[in-house]
């Protein structure tokens, strides 16, 4: 499982001209899923990412009750190292990956995080105003 997470002071995803996720002041989490991921390892993520010492001072979405948009980006597993069209053959296929985006998403409302997403399979524009910028890949 990987994750880029950046802050941002707004980010938002649209599909068919519908805002389906919106946050402000929050956390941008643009979600790869693998085929040998769990549950387990998504419950893990969720905790990484909610409690990222990305924020201001140091401080975490945990720590502050920043919002955070989850949004699944199988290209996060492309690879174009053997020449310019990216395989995504380390990408989970729809069936594994999408409960396990939800798997995510759940374990980070448990938490108490407010949660905000994009649509699964959906054709999306994201949307962003990057804070800093901070980014950090996580990967499990």
């Amino acid at each position: 499982m990987r994750a880029v997470v950046q802050t941002v002071s707004r980010a938002a995803v649209t599909v068919d001209g519908e805002v389906v996720g919106e946050i402000t002041d929050g956390l941008l989490v643009l979600l790869g899923v693998t085929h040998s991921d769990t549950p387990q390892l998504a419950s893990t993520m969720a905790r990484k990412i909610h409690e990222l010492r990305i924020l201001d001072d140091e401080r975490s979405a945990a720590d502050t009750g920043a919002a955070i948009l989850v949004v699944s980006q199988f290209t996060l597993y492309g690879d174009a190292r053997k020449g310019r069209r990216p395989t995504w053959t380390a990408a989970a296929p729809a069936e594994v990956a999408e409960p396990l985006v939800n798997a995510l998403v759940e374990a980070l409302r448990d938490r108490g995080a407010p949660v905000e997403t994009g649509r699964f399979r959906a054709h999306m524009l994201v949307e962003s105003v990057n804070v800093g910028p901070r980014t950090v890949l996580l990967e499990l």
